[in-house]
């Protein structure tokens, strides 16, 4: 069922595409609306008449197979797929660096205003080991 009803919508889209660009605008559109692109069918007026009422009627199809479509999905469970919405994500503790101290966050600033960024020093590298030094001489 879901089947034909979305094959049905994809041939009721391609209509309605066709039909919204074969209408004429202020800006002539394709030209296909106009009494010169189909011979002497049917006058300007007419033709606008037809092609607004198909859109009109093509519209309604679409937006009603829409929710025929939406509602199936809902009821069918769609592909197996669960809403993004039915579970939260889970919380995941925050990446730590052995060694550092932790930041801890501070309250927002008032808008317009930059909030300084907690800082943690640099380690600083171990002093080397100093060299022994010789014993001082005494002189006599």
């Amino acid at each position: 069922m879901i089947t034909v009803l979305l094959v049905l919508q994809v041939f009721v889209t391609l209509a309605l595409i066709g039909v919204v660009l074969i209408q004429r605008s202020e800006g002539g559109g394709l030209g296909l609306g106009t009494s010169q692109g189909m011979g002497s069918f049917m006058t300007g007026r007419g033709t606008a008449t037809l092609l607004t009422r198909t859109t009109a009627v093509l519209a309604g199809l679409f937006f009603f197979l829409s929710i025929a479509l939406a509602m199936l999905y809902k009821h069918s469970g769609g592909s197996g797929a669960e809403s993004i919405l039915d579970h939260p994500p889970a919380a995941h503790a925050p990446l730590t660096v052995p060694g550092a101290k932790p930041v801890i966050p501070t309250a927002p600033a008032p808008s317009g205003m930059a909030v300084p960024l907690p800082t943690t020093p640099a380690p600083t590298a171990p002093a080397a080991p100093k060299a022994p030094t010789a014993p001082a001489t005494k002189s006599p």
